[in-house]
Protein backbone atom coordinates (compact mmCIF):
# COMPACT_ATOMS: atom_id res chain seq x y z
CA UNK A 1 0.00 0.00 0.00
CA UNK A 2 2.58 2.25 1.00
CA UNK A 3 4.76 1.88 -2.34
CA UNK A 4 1.75 2.29 -4.37
CA UNK A 5 1.10 5.46 -2.46
CA UNK A 6 4.66 6.44 -3.07
CA UNK A 7 4.32 6.00 -6.90
CA UNK A 8 1.20 7.43 -7.46
CA UNK A 9 2.77 10.93 -5.69
CA UNK A 10 4.26 13.16 -8.21
CA UNK A 11 7.78 15.32 -8.06
CA UNK A 12 11.26 14.46 -6.83
CA UNK A 13 11.64 12.50 -3.60
CA UNK A 14 11.33 16.49 -1.09
CA UNK A 15 8.10 17.09 -2.80
CA UNK A 16 6.65 13.40 -1.92
CA UNK A 17 7.89 13.81 1.76
CA UNK A 18 6.33 17.39 1.91
CA UNK A 19 2.92 16.52 0.31
CA UNK A 20 2.75 13.08 2.82
CA UNK A 21 3.51 15.37 5.75
CA UNK A 22 0.63 17.57 4.63
CA UNK A 23 -1.32 14.40 3.74
CA UNK A 24 -0.56 13.42 7.90
CA UNK A 25 -1.07 16.84 9.37
CA UNK A 26 -4.74 17.25 7.42
CA UNK A 27 -5.93 13.23 8.66
CA UNK A 28 -4.70 14.06 12.32
CA UNK A 29 -6.81 17.49 12.14
CA UNK A 30 -9.75 15.53 10.78
CA UNK A 31 -9.77 12.97 13.61
CA UNK A 32 -8.85 15.11 16.28
CA UNK A 33 -11.29 17.63 15.05
CA UNK A 34 -14.60 15.69 13.97
CA UNK A 35 -13.59 11.71 14.39
CA UNK A 36 -12.60 11.50 18.22
CA UNK A 37 -15.33 13.84 19.69
CA UNK A 38 -17.88 11.55 17.80
CA UNK A 39 -16.51 8.80 19.22
CA UNK A 40 -16.16 9.92 23.13
CA UNK A 41 -19.80 11.08 22.85
CA UNK A 42 -20.78 7.49 21.86
CA UNK A 43 -18.37 6.01 24.58
CA UNK A 44 -19.22 8.37 27.30
CA UNK A 45 -22.66 7.35 29.71
CA UNK A 46 -25.44 9.96 28.99
CA UNK A 47 -25.95 10.84 32.52
CA UNK A 48 -22.91 13.24 34.49
CA UNK A 49 -21.35 11.27 36.98
CA UNK A 50 -20.91 13.66 40.19
CA UNK A 51 -19.96 12.20 43.69
CA UNK A 52 -20.79 13.68 46.69
CA UNK A 53 -18.58 13.85 49.89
Amino acid sequence: MYGALWRVLPGPVWARILILLVLLAAVLFLLSTWVFPWVDEMLTPSQPVTVNP
